[in-house]
């Protein structure tokens, strides 16, 4: 699975996690495959690179540990919740995957972004619709991008716990809602209800005003 890049190519993707989530950063990730370094056993193992959304989240895990082990380059930026209400969440989204791309080191051959064009990026890069399906690089980069964020919110749930935010990890669940329409809002919640997340729920805005 790879669009874009052939074998002896060094083929970068690039995609975010968390941006439809009510509370949480945005990660943008990319991830460099070295196709001349990888032998038979490395493709094998990143055989079941995909959209981190179609895995069970143990093989999103489990490929984690693959991508990391095998890629040339991992980048991972993140974007605040405070920084997605000031500046909103798609300039965030395209700042986050440009730094990401940026900091790849030295230049892969071939940049596929799942889904963007990224307007002012310092690299030469290509928009794959569907990407993480398509680019094992930018499937790399979508399991990479989720497994970071999921873990960061699980590791904040002692410190919120009224929210349960190691299972939604700041998806708009039906137990979130109800969460916030309890207790309202924390400063781990994006408060910009322009954002797409916000559109799935109706929340009073006195509630998120309160805290």
């Amino acid at each position: 699975m790879e669009a874009g890049g052939g074998d002896g190519a060094t083929v970068a993707g690039a995609d975010e996690a968390g941006r439809g989530c009510l509370a949480g950063p945005l990660a943008a990730a990319a991830v460099s495959l070295d196709y001349a370094a990888l032998d038979a056993a490395d493709r094998e193992a990143l055989a079941g690179l995909d959209d981190s959304k179609r895995l069970s989240r143990s093989r999103r895990e489990s490929l984690y540990a693959e991508i990391l082990g095998r890629a040339r380059q991992v980048v991972v930026v993140l974007c605040s919740p405070a920084t997605i209400d000031r500046e909103g969440l798609h300039r965030c989204n395209l700042r986050a995957l440009t730094r990401a791309v940026e900091l790849l080191r030295p230049a892969p051959d071939v940049v596929l972004v799942d889904g963007f064009r990224l307007p002012g990026c310092g690299r030469e890069h290509r928009a794959l619709v569907g990407g993480d399906r398509l680019s094992a690089a930018v499937g790399a980069a979508s399991i990479v991008a989720k497994v970071t964020r999921d873990r960061l919110m699980r590791s904040l749930h002692d410190d919120y716990p009224a929210y349960g935010f190691d299972s939604h990890v700041g998806y708009a669940t039906a137990a979130h809602q109800a969460a916030i329409c309890r207790h309202g809002v924390c400063d781990l919640h994006r408060l910009s209800f322009a954002a797409a997340a916000y559109r799935q729920l109706e929340l009073d805005p006195d509630i998120a005003r309160d805290h």
